[in-house]
């Protein structure tokens, strides 16, 4: 096994809050690493893996990192066995169903008899319609979800805000809150014991103020 620690990144919106946050850790991770996909920090002792969030549980599990960062929209869509040590506190933003202004369904209308959904989020979406009983085809899409009620092709949506903007510009409003998600630190638990000392380490320059 490697002396080094192992942590898998995610590229895309998370990517630099978790650069400035392994920065203040003292863990210096490039601005701009190109199309590599495997980088060694400036400390020369943590190697980085630069993924897709979708992956980055996958390759947690399987011990190709040792631990890694990642929404925790991300984990609520995957099967993959991590164990979730901390909330980062950074990339705050709220997973909702979201349907047009003049549906009315967020002052009390009642849905279709089958509603149709939107959303690249099918686990979650499935799961909370489905504590309701409410009866539901899952349409999977992949990106310009906030399109699918404007054009007939759902009823509602699924999909992650931050600031609401993407929403209010396509007259959508939320309906109701699904959850909550920010950026978390995860494990592979047998990495974790055999590694305990550099990962908690690292852990707690993350969490300091």
């Amino acid at each position: 096994m490697s002396e080094r620690l192992v942590i898998a990144l995610p590229k895309g919106a998370l990517y630099e809050e978790t650069r400035k946050c392994l920065a203040k850790a003292g863990i210096e991770v490039p601005a701009d690493v190109g199309r590599r996909l495997q980088v060694l920090a400036g400390d020369g002792r943590t190697e980085l893996l630069v993924l897709r969030s979708s992956d980055v549980p996958a390759y947690v599990e399987f011990g190709a990192a040792d631990c890694g960062i990642v929404g925790k929209d991300t984990l609520w869509e995957t099967d993959r066995s991590v164990s979730e040590l901390a909330d980062l506190g950074f990339g705050q933003c709220r997973l909702v169903v979201a349907a047009r202004r003049s549906d009315g369904y967020h002052d009390g209308a009642r849905y279709p008899t089958f509603l149709r959904v939107a959303t690249k989020f099918k686990r979650s979406a499935q799961a909370y319609f489905a504590e309701r009983d409410v009866a539901c085809e899952i349409i999977a899409l992949h990106g310009s979800v906030e399109l699918a009620p404007l054009v007939g092709l759902a009823d509602a949506i699924v999909d992650l805000v931050a600031t609401g903007r993407t929403l209010r510009e396509h007259d959508l409003v939320v309906v109701d809150e699904v959850g909550r998600s920010s950026a978390r630190f995860v494990v592979n638990p047998v990495r974790f014991r055999a590694k305990y000392r550099a990962i908690i380490d690292v852990l707690e320059r993350l969490q300091r103020d």
